[in-house]
């Protein structure tokens, strides 16, 4: 893939990921479950695929984290 192109990719992702998760926040405050599950689970998977663009561990360590954390979470309650 053309370096320019990667990089508008994960610059819509986190951005895309981004809102979302705030999307998530905002559904958590207002009470609106299990939607702000859902959301915050699009939100981590955008943010880990943009850790794999850029090769990042750490962005990938804490929302795969993250991920299996909400995951045990849902599957328990």
């Amino acid at each position: 893939m053309h370096a320019g192109r990667g990089q508008r990719m994960a610059f819509a992702v986190k951005w895309v990921a981004s809102v979302i998760q705030i999307g998530g926040y905002s559904a958590t405050a207002f009470g609106w479950t299990p939607a702000n599950l859902y959301l915050f689970l699009v939100g981590l998977l955008g943010w880990f695929a943009v850790g794999v663009m850029w090769k990042d561990r750490a962005i990938m360590l804490i929302h795969l984290v993250a991920l299996a954390v909400m995951v045990a979470g849902m599957s328990s309650g």
